[in-house]
């Protein structure tokens, strides 16, 4: 009789192991199944690879974080414009990131590009500004409010000023004394889509400072545009290969009194300020959001020859260096990817499709990073355009959004498509920006120190100075990113309204192709853009699996007791 019961029990706990054993076994088979079934309507992605600019690349490789939650996997190397182009060539890539075209007829003496005829699309992605970055001190305290005229820029990177304390560097910011201090310029060492920015510029607005250079530097008479900036042999210019390079170099404490170009975000990314630039209206400014989206408006992007991919969506910067808007930002530009239109090498129909869904990705939600990154999203137009660039890619035709379901910052359903919100709300500077006796001492780029007056400066000396604006913010990525985004403004042919601001005083009406505003049509907040609906995250999310077992777990939890208690119960005699 007594050993009845404990054979019982033991019969019976063997029982419950197997059970519970049984159930952990079912549940982990059901999580392991719900891993591998793909998500109801959910897109198959297989990786892709990029390779080029590195003025781009931060936004780049903000958007590749953010769509990796939705399975995509895309690789980029910021090895340069030039050898992302070539790459892309050779069949190495499946697309390529570049600030300027293919170079089918360089000017600079360098070979030509022969991209296959009919094999590509130039996609727009992102504007910004080429700025600057420099690393300064007097009397041992940062310099974060520099400023510099076009012709001292030019002279600088040519040779022709050599020292900080130059009379004509001195006459731009009457706020400091300048320290007798080399300059040293550094420039890229690879091929570069900024060094073309700025050649190309110099050429325009500075022949001669350029010609003189380039025949000093051994390249005459190819002395175009180049994406390989000359050096000369016993000069202080020193050469560093991409942005990071650039920006990692003047960053550095031995490197007092260097000055180099890169986009405006590694300036921001490394907390470093910018030299303001003086513009045709006489205003120093660097490149805002909002500034590079008024300057924008007169970047004249062919948005005619829709059958010829060389011409197609490029860009003429020529009525960007001397718009009169006292808001514009010289060297402000577009940065574009270059897509395959054609299957070929190492691309498939199957990566055409993910990076479809990328480029739309980018295009619209992609575009609410733009400004806290220092750059200035796309405008409508442009958008627009893209999206027939992306329908070419083979696999990625019919996924485009609808552009009033497209996220991006510069536009809304609530005011229309045709507004350029960022555009409309942009500030104009404040006065001691104005070319004049006074400087403002705010912090630039991503510099937030104010420079006090040096004593000595020629503003010391007047008596009269800044102090009423000096806490004037210039506007930098935080400021610059308000509650209605950021925008690159429109082209020559944009069907986006040009910028108001409240900050002005004049009365005349705003002109889409001239770029001058009056503040008096400018409206409070900008509304927020319609929330988009990603083309890329359909089916069953992960928190969506997840409830399911919760569930499953809870439902095991309440009968599988019950289950063993009468299975045990059966055993008994």
């Amino acid at each position: 009789m007594t050993g009845t019961p404990t054979k019982r029990s033991h019969g019976a706990s063997r029982s419950t192991r197997a059970l519970i054993a049984l159930s952990a076994a079912w549940v982990g088979a059901l999580v392991s199944l719900l891993a591998m079934v793909p998500p109801a309507g959910a897109t198959s992605y297989v990786p892709v690879s990029g390779e080029g600019s590195s003025w781009s690349a931060n936004i780049l490789d903000q958007w590749i974080a953010n769509v990796q939650q939705n399975g995509m996997r895309i690789n980029f190397t910021a090895n340069g414009s030039t050898t992302g182009r070539e790459d892309w060539i050779k069949g190495l890539t499946d697309f390529a990131a570049s600030d300027i075209p293919f170079q089918t007829n360089p000017g600079d003496g360098s070979a030509p590009e022969s991209p296959t005829a009919g094999s590509y699309a130039y996609m727009p992605i992102t504007a910004g500004g080429t700025v600057f970055m420099y690393n300064l001190t007097i009397n041992g305290q940062r310099v974060t409010n520099l400023r510099l005229s076009g012709q001292n820029i030019a002279k600088i990177f040519t040779g022709a000023i050599t020292n900080w304390d130059d009379p004509a560097v001195a006459a731009d910011n009457p706020g400091l004394k300048l320290p007798n201090q080399t300059i040293v310029p550094v420039v890229r060492s690879d091929g570069a889509g900024s060094s073309y920015f700025l050649t190309q510029w110099m050429i325009s607005q500075y022949p001669s400072a350029w010609n003189a250079y380039c025949s000093k530097a051994g390249r005459a008479p190819a002395c175009g545009a180049t994406s390989f900036y000359p050096t000369v042999a016993g000069s202080s210019m020193i050469a560093q290969s991409g942005d990071l390079g650039v920006s990692g170099y003047v960053s550095q404490n031995y490197a007092n009194g260097a000055i180099g170009y890169v986009n405006y975000s590694y300036a921001l990314a490394d907390k470093f300020p910018v030299a303001q630039m003086l513009n045709a209206a006489g205003y120093y400014t660097e490149p805002t959001a909002q500034n590079v989206a008024v300057s924008l408006l007169q970047d004249k992007v062919d948005t005619t020859d829709v059958n010829n991919p060389a011409l197609y969506l490029t860009q003429n910067l020529s009525g960007v260096y001397g718009d009169p808007d006292p808001r514009t930002y010289p060297l402000s530009e577009y940065g574009y990817l270059i897509l395959p239109t054609k299957v070929e090498g190492q691309f498939t129909t199957a990566k055409g499709a993910t990076l479809a869904a990328f480029s739309y990705y980018a295009m619209c939600q992609g575009q609410q990073d733009a400004a806290a990154l220092g750059y200035s999203p796309m405008p409508v137009n442009l958008v627009e355009a893209t999206f027939d660039q992306i329908g070419k890619v083979p696999g990625g035709s019919g996924t485009a959004p609808s552009i009033t379901g497209c996220n991006n910052p510069t536009f809304s359903t609530g005011t229309g498509t045709n507004v350029n919100l960022l555009a409309q709300t942009a500030p104009y500077p404040p006065a001691c920006d104005k070319q004049g006796p006074t400087q403002c001492t705010t912090g630039t780029g991503g510099a937030s120190v104010a420079t006090p007056v040096s004593a000595g400066s020629s503003e010391a000396k007047s008596g009269i100075t800044a102090s009423a604006v000096s806490g004037t913010s210039h506007g930098s990525a935080a400021s610059a990113s308000t509650g209605a985004g950021t925008s690159s403004g429109a082209t020559a042919t944009s069907s986006t309204s040009a910028p108001t601001s409240s900050a002005a005083s004049s009365s005349s009406s705003c002109d889409v192709q001239s770029g001058g505003c009056d503040s008096s049509a400018a409206s409070g907040a900008a509304p927020t853009a319609a929330t988009q609906t990603l083309p890329v995250g359909t089916g069953w999310s992960i928190t969506q699996s997840l409830m399911v077992l919760i569930i499953l777990v809870i439902l095991a939890v309440i009968f599988i007791p019950g289950i063993v208690s009468r299975r045990a119960n059966r055993q008994e005699p």
